[in-house]
Order: structure tokens, then C-alpha cells, then sequence
């Protein structure tokens, strides 16, 4: 009898159900850690081995190739080692075997080439030549992020938003660039799946003929599903087709990439007579953390809701340590890790990438080994190491190595004709490279298109070095992002990775400024000695028991033990979200998603004071901590000693209960909101001048849209954004 068979041995009652629940549409909702994975192999077990169905008529699909690997080598292990039928793949992989076989149903040569995100950018840089556009003015990346947001939302990626310049500009570029792909018979990974699509809903019998092929579907990570995911996957399956997906709305923190919450949300709705079941023991954490994690989760409105029940016992409390600033969050993280890395892997984590730069210092005092997850460690990354080689080519224009590095970043319009004409002359008459950029611009030993650059560039070094002592290191380093354009370049892209650069190099102003207030006799070769020191990261590329990495890198790992850090406002959440909610849902579920990480330990972390662009300001706990029952926090730090902390009544209460101690740093202050009004010229760190054009109140926040010469607008949040008033 099916109740009897081997391939349900193991499964506790929930998944059981789930499991034999073969027939009709199916939402599975599996709570982080309730062994989702299982239900979907030993589902496909079940179905070949109890059910009669050949392996063939299976479908599954999720997100990554390591997934669908491991989901496949678990189905194998169950059907007895033999390989398996069954598709059993990534979306993307699918739509490539489906539309390779039905190339000549979908109007494609069945060789047709896949570009990569390298060959796209080639694409819409060609394009860019062709119709005489700077990409200056308009950055490739961006361009591309916007064609893949048109094609995930169904709309024409070519079409115009507006009738002004850029918009009709960003069309003939769309449109270039799809014309480039069709001349070399090529497809993009978002037309993948719009093809695959427009195959299934355009042929009839194509879509019959895999509805027939495919009996039983199934679908893992289904709240990361896009709109093209979903119509591929209602495409296949039909209105009353055997459709399993599982999934947990609680985990959907991918948004940004075209991820659509509402696809989980709304699956009966779209499924009618869909069955749900429930998977809501957790076999990952204690229940102290779940119930810590479920409190902070259930403030979301869109979710359909779980119980999480731990299997093993309840565990250590969760606590919060409050510092007094994010130096001591980081001694105390990686003195409470150095003593338990040996029970288990150890992660931390945090909401950007910037964040990792005072913990990897700590880190290597200490020598304690640690790998960075999903980037490299702060000081290797590359604008940080840009805007180093800057300010060693001020402090040693015979630096080579650093004038090589900086000649054309950002594009200035100096090629590889110009340097190697450098290097040329540099060996031909002995001298260091800096000269040669003397000899060829002043001897105009190249065509006027390439001298001009070139003396703009030596002009540009020359004025920073002569300003370089007068200022500040934190000065020095802003006025290099501003004169050099580099800033600028970055700001035009309004891309998540450009984003990510910005706030790394207002942590390389924080790190600047914190050098300034710790050394007796700061100086610019010694800020330089200490990076260039910190960046030798040889001895932690082992296999390290303490990991470092984002929110957004941690899903679906798991550690002994986690340290959540900076819970404050503008960090986390996130200050880009504060006026959403939406967006602040999706920043709570990122939050649950970093508890649920946690096996053993969970720690959080806020700072009373933190750097922000290289000046000192209170930090506001995370509403977050609010939303946590006060019993279920163990507060130790600041907060401890200033007693039990009280629940605020408001967000801007201090969860520690206590204000920041006479021995912390005092903080920077923003100028007052009334100051900051439409027509005032204000400088920022990283974006120069620029004059406020709009300043409007939503909640608890001031917002300005500035104008930057170079940059165009930009909206900021006043108090994240170190504006001085010029």
C-alpha cells in the first residue's frame, strides 16, 4: 500500500501529506528550515515508485544550478541509484532544451547562440557607438537593467517612457540592441524565457503536447518566480493540471530582480480548488530563535501565515548585544565568535556589503580565518582599490602601477594607443610614467583627440595635489571622487551594483575618517600602509570556519551559529525603502531570513553611534527590535547596564533604553530640516555640489531631491545623507 511504502519512511506528518497529494493543484508553504527539498525528491520517488509514473512525466524546476543538482542526485538516490528521466532543472535551462527542440515552432535556428551578461553589455556599447552616445551619459549597465525590467513586466523593453531626449534615446538603443541579438541569432536570458512563452501560448500544439509530456509538475522557490515564471509555468500545467509548488512567502527577498510576491499569494486564486498544506516543523533552529523570527515576521500584512515548531529543544534565548559604536560591535562579534568558531561554522551578517570592512579589520588581528561570501573582502573590492591607487598616485606619481589603474577609470577617453605610447616612451627615455605623460602631452607626441584627455587627466592630478595638504584624508578623498568624475560615473548607473559601490566608498570615507581619529599623527602614506596591510588576505582564503557575507547571499545556507548586525534604521531596514511598505515588508522577511539562518545562536547587534560618509551620528534602533516581544531578547552592553530596556511607545525610542555613554564618539550633526530648502547648495561626500530642488516630509523623514552638475538628480534621505550647507 502506498501508506506503507519506503519512499514515505522518514517523513513526518506534514510532509507526508504533502507528498501524497499527487492530484490538482498544490501549494506547499515550507517554513525556512522544514525540509522542503524532501518533499519535492521524495514526491518524484513516489510518483514513479508507488504511482506507476514513468520519470519522464515529471517536471521540476527551481532557481539555481546547484539546487537543481541536488535535487536530482537526491531523486536518483531514491529510485535506486540509476539516473533519472525526469526534467530537472533551472527555468532558464528548460526554456533552452524546450526551445532548441521546437526551434521551428518558435521561429528560432536551433543553434541560436545565448549571450551572457558580458555579451549584452558589448551589444549595447555597439549600439551606443553606432548612434554617436556617450556612455557617459548613458551607462550600458543602466540601459540594460532597464530592457530587462520592460521584458520581466511584459511591457516592450524599446517603447519610450515619456517624449523627452533620454527616453527617445534609451528606445533607439532597445531597439539596436535588439537587432544586434537577432543578427547573430541570439537570445538573451530574459528572452529565454519571453520566447519559451510566446511558444507555449501561440502554438497550441506545443503546449499540448509538453501539458501531455509533463503530467506532473513542480516548482521550488516559488515566491522568487517572475511574471514570465509564472506564465510559463501556468502554460504547462493548465487550470486543473497536477501543479506542485512550494514555497514561503516569508522568504521572498528578491523583488528587485523581478520576483513577484504575489504569485505565492495569490495561487488559489489562480489555481481554483488548490489544496495547501502546511510544513511547520523546522528542523534547523531552536525554538527560541523561531519564536524570535516568527514575532518579527507576523508584522507583515501580505502572507498567508505559519506556525514554526522546532524538533530539537528550545534552546539558548536570543540576544541583542547594543554597542556604543560599530567599533565595539565589531570587538564584541568577533570576541564572542573567536570562542565558539570551533562548535560549528560562524556567520555574520549584514544588509550591505560595506558593512564587512570593520569586522574583516577585526578579523585579521586577531588572525582569525574568514571567507567573504559573494564578493571579495573590502579593501580587494574594486572601487575601493581605484580610489586607493588615486591617493597613492598623488602621494608617488612614479606609482606605475596605480597611474595604470587610474588612466581611463572613469572612461576619460584614453585608450590603449595612449598608454602603450606611454610605455613606449617611458622605456625608450628612461623615465617613470608619470613623465611620459609630461613628455606626450607637452611634445604632442599623439593626435590632438588623444593628447587633449590626457593633459585633462595630468591637470586633474596635478590640482589634487596641490590641494592634497590641505585637506583632510576624509576631504582629501571626497574631493578625488568629485574631480575625477568617479562618483559621478557611478551615480548615473542606477543599477543595484552601482549602488553597492557608492556605499562602498562612503565606507572607505568612514575608514578614512576613523584612521584620522584614532592615529596621533595621521598621514596620507600611513592610511595607504594600512590598507595596502589589510588587504593581504592570504592567510584567510583557507577553509574558514567564519563567514562573512549579506542578507540577501545567506539564503538557504544554514550555520551554527549567526550574528545579525547593525539593526538600526537606515541600515536595516534599509534607508531606500523607508517610504514603502512594500518595500519595508520585504526588509522585515530579509530580517526573518537572517534569523532563520541561525541552528544554535542567534545574536543581533545595534550601535548607538555609527559613521555615515565619515561623520558620527546617533544611530535610531531598527523598528525591527520593536516588533520583537521583550522576553524573548536576553540585552546585554549598553542596554544592560542601563536596566531592563522599556518597550518605546514609538519608533523613535531606544530599545537599550539609554542614551549613548560620555566616552562615545559625539556625532556629526545634519543641518536643522529648515535649513535644507529648495534652492540652498549643499555638498555631498561622494556627489559634489549640488542645489536642493525639492524637500518634502513623509513620516519621520526629511527628503531632498538635489541636482549634482555632472549627475543629474538624486534623491536622498537628509539624515543618511552628510550634507553640509555650502
Amino acid at each position: 500500500m502506498v501508506e506503507t511504502s519506503a519512499v514515505l519512511a522518514g517523513l513526518n506528518g506534514q510532509q507526508r501529506e504533502a507528498v501524497l497529494a499527487t492530484e490538482g493543484p498544490v501549494l506547499v508553504l515550507a517554513g525556512a528550515g522544514s525540509g522542503k527539498t524532501r518533499v519535492i525528491t521524495h514526491r518524484i520517488a513516489h510518483l514513479a515508485l508507488d504511482r506507476g509514473v514513468p520519470s519522464d512525466r515529471v517536471l521540476a524546476v527551481t532557481f539555481t544550478n546547484k539546487a537543481a543538482e541536488e535535487m536530482k542526485k537526491r531523486a536518483e538516490a531514491l529510485l535506486g541509484g540509476g539516473p533519472i528521466r525526469s526534467w530537472i532543472s533551472t527555468f532558464h535551462s528548460f526554456c533552452v532544451r524546450l526551445l532548441r527542440r521546437e526551434a521551428a515552432a518558435a521561429g528560432l535556428d536551433p543553434g541560436f547562440l545565448i549571450y551572457d551578461e558580458g555579451d549584452q553589455l558589448a551589444a549595447v556599447r555597439e549600439a551606443l557607438r553606432a548612434l554617436d552616445l556617450s556612455e557617459k551619459l548613458h551607462p550600458p549597465r543602466r540601459i540594460l537593467a532597464r530592457i530587462s525590467a520592460g521584458k520581466n513586466s511584459g511591457r516592450d523593453p524599446g517603447a519610450a517612457d515619456g517624449d523627452s531626449f533620454g527616453a527617445a534615446s534609451f528606445a533607439r538603443v532597445a531597439e539596436r540592441y535588439r537587432q544586434a541579438l537577432e543578427a547573430a541569432r541570439a537570445l538573451d536570458f530574459d528572452d529565454l524565457l519571453l520566447r519559451a512563452v510566446a511558444l507555449l501560448e501561440r502554438t497550441p500544439e506545443v503546449r499540448e503536447r509538453y501539458r501531455e509530456r509533463f503530467r506532473y509538475v513542480l516548482v521550488d522557490e516559488y515566491q522568487d518566480t517572475n511574471r514570465a515564471q509564472y506564465d510559463i509555468v501556468r502554460l504547462l500545467a493548465g487550470a486543473g493540471g497536477n501543479l506542485t509548488v512550494v514555497g514561503d512567502e516569508d522568504q521572498s527577498i528578491y523583488s528587485w530582480r523581478g520576483a513577484d510576491i504575489r504569485n505565492i499569494l495569490d495561487f488559489e486564486r489562480d489555481f481554483p480548488g488548490a489544496r495547501v498544506f502546511r510544513l511547520e516543523e523546522n528542523y534547523r533552529s531552536s525554538q527560541a530563535i523561531l519564536d524570535t523570527a516568527s514575532a518579527l515576521v507576523a508584522h507583515n500584512r501580505h502572507r498567508k501565515g505559519k506556525t514554526l515548531r522546532a524538533v530539537k529543544e528550545s534552546g539558548r534565548a536570543v540576544r541583542l548585544h547594543v554597542a556604543a559604536d560599530e567599533f565595539e560591535e565589531a570587538a564584541f562579534v568577533v570576541e564572542e565568535l573567536a570562542g565558539i568558531r570551533r562548535d560549528g561554522r560562524v556567520a555574520v551578517l549584514f544588509r550591505m556589503n560595506a558593512q564587512s570592512r570593520l569586522l574583516e579589520e577585526a578579523l585579521l588581528r586577531l588572525r582569525i580565518p574568514y571567507l567573504v561570501v559573494g564578493g571579495v573582502g573590502f579593501y580587494e573590492r574594486k572601487e575601493v582599490k581605484d580610489l586607493l591607487c588615486y591617493l597613492r598616485l598623488l602621494l608617488n606619481p612614479r606609482d606605475g602601477v596605480a597611474l595604470r589603474r587610474v588612466l581611463n577609470v572613469p572612461p576619460r577617453g584614453i585608450g590603449e594607443r595612449t598608454a602603450e605610447t606611454l610605455g613606449r616612451v617611458a622605456a625608450e627615455r628612461g623615465l617613470a610614467s608619470w613623465d611620459a605623460v609630461g613628455a606626450v602631452v607637452d611634445e604632442a607626441l599623439l593626435p590632438a583627440r588623444a593628447t587633449q584627455p590626457l593633459a585633462r587627466f595630468k591637470e586633474t592630478i596635478e590640482g589634487l595635489q596641490r590641494e592634497a595638504n590641505k585637506l583632510t584624508l576624509k576631504g582629501l578623498l571626497s574631493r578625488v571622487l568629485e574631480t575625477t568624475g568617479y562618483s559621478a560615473a557611478l551615480a548615473e548607473d542606477d543599477s543595484q551594483e552601482s549602488q553597492d559601490r557608492l556605499e562602498n566608498l562612503a565606507e572607505l570615507i568612514s575608514a578614512a575618517a576613523d584612521y584620522e581619529a584614532r592615529e596621533e599623527n595621521p598621514t596620507l602614506a600611513g592610511f595607504l600602509d594600512r590598507a595596502a596591510l589589510l588587504s593581504d588576505a592570504d592567510q584567510v582564503k583557507d577553509d574558514a570556519p567564519v563567514i562573512l557575507l549579506t542578507l540577501h547571499a545567506a539564503k538557504g545556507l544554514e550555520f551554527h551559529a549567526v550574528f545579525l548586525v547593525g539593526l538600526e534604521e537606515g541600515l536595516l531596514p534599509h534607508s531606500r525603502t523607508l517610504a514603502s511598505e512594500l518595500a519595508l515588508e520585504e526588509e522585515r522577511r530579509l530580517c526573518y531570513v537572517g534569523m532563520t539562518r541561525a541552528m544554535d545562536r542567534l545574536l543581533l547587534t545595534h550601535a548607538l553611534s555609527r559613521q555615515f560618509y565619515g561623520q558620527r551620528r546617533l544611530s535610531e534602533p531598527s523598528r525591527f527590535l520593536d516588533e520583537i516581544p521583550p522576553d524573548r531578547l536576553e540585552v546585554t552592553g549598553l542596554g544592560r547596564r542601563a536596566g531592563p530596556p522599556p518597550r518605546p511607545r514609538g519608533r523613535s525610542a531606544s530599545l537599550a533604553g539609554a542614551p549613548a555613554p560620555a566616552s562615545a564618539p559625539s556625532p556629526g550633526p545634519s543641518p536643522p530640516p529648515a535649513a535644507l530648502r529648495p534652492g540652498v547648495r549643499v555638498r555631498h561626500p561622494l556627489f559634489g555640489v549640488g542645489t536642493i530642488l525639492r524637500s518634502e516630509v513623509s513620516g519621520e523623514e526629511q527628503k531632498l531631491t538635489v541636482s549634482f552638475a555632472g549627475i543629474g538628480a538624486k534623491k536622498l534621505v537628509a539624515r543618511y545623507a552628510g550634507l553640509e550647507i555650502v
